[in-house]
């Protein structure tokens, strides 16, 4: 998977933290959504503008 497609870092962002493109859902936000034990289909449903393919791409993306 190109995850570079699904994420950016922008200074004026979020102070550069790593996002989702196109919003300001930061990977550190569903990282930790997930620690806590949401499914990828519960935050899907909460987080409309994200898709499938960039839930992938946080996911894959090197730590």
């Amino acid at each position: 998977m190109e995850w570079q497609k699904y994420l950016t870092s922008d200074n004026t962002i979020l102070l550069g933290k790593p996002t989702i493109k196109g919003t300001r859902i930061s990977v550190e936000h569903i990282i930790g959504l997930l620690a806590q034990g949401w499914t990828e289909q519960q935050i899907l449903e909460n987080y409309p503008r994200l898709t499938q393919e960039s839930l992938q791409a946080v996911l894959s993306a090197p730590k």
